[in-house]
């Protein structure tokens, strides 16, 4: 599966202007079967999102919908949104058919305020595209192993995130972690830029199960960039070094 990856320099507070780029870096790069753009791609990060949220069935997810028709891909991203009168970080991983499955952010960024407004998600989510099983997660979701745990239902993760630059290298070494402890690829996509409260460098990459960088996006520029998932390469490794079976789980239910 060919995956690529947005790093985005996100104008704050302008859906419009946000679409409009992150349809232009998916044209910029054809062919690829899912493309992941940042947390709240739309808007950038935000913690009070009266004003700013959209309804569950908003023009941004219309036009992932769209995108995703045209491209003949999956489009990967989260949206700030409001529902039945309720605040979601909300990941949504749209198809080519119409089809969406739906994550809402569970670890909410309470250092940032993130919990006095948004509902946090209950529910583990867990996507198939194209043979490759993919777990949904969103940003601080990062900073907990136990919620990640790969129970043998997945085998790849995508973070999406807004993770300020003062914390970048924690967030380098934590997608690396991901990877190796649950044998799978992981995608990290960050953006670039800065909104009011924070200043963003990036740090985007595709990393594969042994913790080894496929494709990582320059820091503190705006790109994307493009690389493939080998399952036959996974399930080898996986066959051949099975840690899986020796892990420790957690009941999620």
């Amino acid at each position: 599966m060919k995956v690529t990856i947005i790093q985005s320099d996100i104008v704050w507070g302008n859906p419009s202007e946000n679409v409009r780029s992150a349809d232009e870096a998916i044209d910029r790069n054809p062919g690829s079967d899912l493309y992941i753009l940042p947390e709240m791609f739309s808007t950038g990060f935000c913690t009070c999102p009266e004003g700013i949220a959209e309804p569950s069935d908003g023009r941004t997810l219309e036009w992932m919908k769209s995108k995703a028709s045209e491209t003949d891909a999956a489009i990967a991203g989260s949206v700030a949104i409001c529902e039945n009168g309720r605040y979601y970080n909300r990941f949504y991983f749209v198809k080519p058919d119409g089809n969406v499955t739906t994550y809402d952010k569970k670890h909410l960024f309470t250092f940032g305020g993130e919990h006095r407004q948004f509902t946090a998600g209950e529910k583990r989510v867990v996507v198939e595209w194209r043979e490759v099983r993919i777990l949904l997660e969103i940003c601080y979701d990062l900073r907990f192993p136990v919620w990640a745990r790969n129970r043998g239902d997945y085998d790849m993760i995508i973070y999406v995130a807004s993770w300020p630059t003062p914390r970048i290298e924690a967030w380098k070494a934590l997608l690396t972690a991901r990877a190796i402890e649950n044998q799978c690829y992981v995608a990290g996509v960050n953006r670039v830029g800065t909104d009011p409260s924070n200043e963003y460098c990036g740090g985007s990459r595709l990393i594969d199960p042994y913790g080894r960088v496929v494709e990582a996006c320059e820091d503190n520029s705006q790109s994307e960039k493009t690389a493939d998932v080998d399952m036959m390469a996974l399930k080898s490794f996986r066959e051949k070094f099975p840690v899986l079976n020796d892990a420790d789980y957690e009941d999620f239910q």
